[in-house]
């Protein structure tokens, strides 16, 4: 996005700006000179922390002219330092000769640090003046610009399992660090139950806990552009909750993930053409406790509260090519999921692939549709599947399931500032066995966006599901009955940017399961605020 606007004839103004200004000034030191032109090479040579370096030595020589500052600030603006450009060009634009594009490049900066408002504010500068028509053509095209990716906001979310990448090059860091308010952090039902999994079915009274929790999530990743259009880059990220009474240790989850891989994106006025892959190995812990206490799970004296760490690895892409009003999505994912020894119980390391593809259509500058399908696949190596009865024999064949998910996603913008969606999502399970896990689960979603301010957006969702379990029985107990799940799940999202770097984040969760089968039925709430810093 920054480039894009640079004008293709910035580097001859240079020159003629050069020619131009120097004989009117006050004669320097060689010395001054010679810096400020060495430091005009290095930029051309695209080394710009070199050339800031070379143009900070001809300042402290005393050269101080708005030529220098001008190039001083296209040379922060492209290292990334967009406040110190914006600082820059003001001291610029009190050259005549240089106000237009100096206002122009106010702008650009602006835009790069996330601020629409101020950036609309130096490009209608631009636009209303006369002197340089060009610069006016460019202005209007920004404005443009800015108004489409206000559009664009409609578009629904890219998957997450790759994240964003950053445009520029070098090294890169987000975290995420806060506390938060969980009621019920092992999930324990409401009310007490007859356990029908037990012999004699004996009532069981859950302990529903809550507790003060530390949430955190940094991502390091380092970005190389060896090509005009494509760029190479390895990340690290390490994320979890940490919950302050230890007592409640076993609520505590941590994940580290490293990948390596490529982006492609090339983009012209009217399309866009995106192509992101990755080989992501990933290790995830967290302890498979009983839900009804918060304890280990244990098995003739055996701990077994390692049975849900894991680590995964493999491959997955990501590509989408859009047009004016018409995109595609692909994505594919193939990965292993290596589980922890569980021994005496079996594992569940599995195979997962996963392939889909999405279509999105804008009918006009306000609304869009989206239509997406999924296949997947999980495929266990020694987990037994269940028979029609409820039982899992040895002799069993290993759990299979094949997935098949398709949805609709429906936005429509109301103002500048404001837009909502609906959604619905089907999706079937295959129990690959003899079918018993089977279900056809319906879920109907809607969502909104408000930008209160340029610094303060709301982002509010939430869904219904509804489990239809054809032979699934509660507590795998054939005088309980089918299976039955309803769940309802919302979040709403506040984030204030305080400047270019850091940002504030509170979230409130909600979580309502209902089940006959009792030891999955519970409700749930959480909040969390904190500190988002970027660098």
């Amino acid at each position: 996005m920054a480039r894009h606007f640079i004008p293709a004839w910035l580097p001859a103004s240079l020159v003629l700006a050069l020619g131009s200004l120097l004989p009117g000034q006050a004669a320097f030191s060689a010395s001054a000179e010679e810096l400020f032109t060495d430091g005009n090479r290095l930029f051309r040579d695209d080394l710009y922390w070199a050339a800031l370096l070379r143009y900070q030595q001809a300042n402290d020589a005393g050269l101080d002219t708005p030529l220098l500052h001008y190039n001083t600030g296209v040379a922060h603006y492209r290292a990334g330092q967009f406040p110190r450009a914006g600082r820059a060009f003001e001291r610029a634009a009190s050259d005549p000769a240089l106000l237009h594009i100096a206002r122009y490049n106010l702008g650009l900066t602006a835009m790069a640090a996330g601020e629409r408002a101020t950036a609309l504010y130096w490009f209608r500068q631009v636009e209303a003046q006369q002197s340089s028509p060009q610069l006016a053509a460019l202005a209007t095209l920004a404005i443009t610009r800015l108004n489409r990716d206000d559009r664009e906001q409609l578009t629904a979310d890219e998957p997450a399992e790759l994240a964003p990448l950053p445009r520029s090059q070098g090294f890169s860091v987000r975290a995420l660090l806060g506390f938060g308010s969980d009621d019920n952090a092992y999930r324990s039902p409401d009310e007490e139950y007859r356990d029908r999994t037990q012999n004699g079915a004996p009532l069981t009274t859950p302990l529903v806990q809550s507790g003060t929790f530390y949430p955190y999530d940094v991502t390091a990743t380092y970005t190389v552009n060896s090509f005009d259009h494509e760029s190479f880059f390895g990340r690290y990220r390490i994320a979890g909750r940490y919950y302050q009474d230890r007592e409640m240790s076993n609520a505590d989850t941590t994940s580290h993930e490293i990948a390596f891989g490529t982006e492609y994106r090339r983009r012209s006025e009217d399309r866009e053409r995106r192509i992101r892959s990755a080989f992501t190995v990933a290790q995830h812990g967290r302890t498979w406790f009983d839900p009804d206490d918060g304890t280990e799970r244990t098995i003739d004296g055996d701990d077994i509260g390692d049975r849900l760490t894991y680590m995964r690895y493999g491959p997955e892409v990501w590509a989408r090519q859009s047009f004016s009003r018409l995109s595609f999505n692909v994505h594919f994912k193939g990965q292993i999921w290596n589980y922890e020894n569980s021994d005496p119980v079996p594992e569940y390391d599995h195979e997962y692939l996963k392939g889909g593809l999405s279509v999105q259509y804008r009918f006009t500058s306000t609304s869009l549709l989206r239509l997406e399908g999924d296949v997947y696949q999980r495929r266990f190596g020694d987990r037994r599947a269940f028979e029609l009865d409820g039982s899992q024999r040895i002799d069993s064949e290993t759990l299979r399931y094949d997935y098949l998910n398709y949805g609709a996603t429906a936005r429509q913008r109301v103002t500048r500032a404001f837009w909502f969606g609906l959604r619905y999502a089907h999706t079937t399970r295959e129990d690959k066995y003899v079918g018993y896990n089977d279900y056809v689960r319906d879920s109907y979603g809607a969502d909104m966006s408000l930008r209160i301010s340029d610094k303060f957006r709301i982002r509010v969702e939430g869904w219904y599901h509804n489990y239809n379990y054809t032979n699934a029985l509660a507590y795998h107990d054939p005088t309980a009955g089918r299976k039955t799940i309803e769940r309802a799940d919302g979040r709403i999202t506040a984030r204030w940017q305080i400047n270019e770097h850091f940002g504030i984040v509170g979230s409130f969760e909600y979580d309502d399961t209902a089940s006959n089968d009792h030891r999955i039925d519970y409700t749930r709430s959480q909040f969390m605020l904190g500190l988002r810093w970027e660098q």
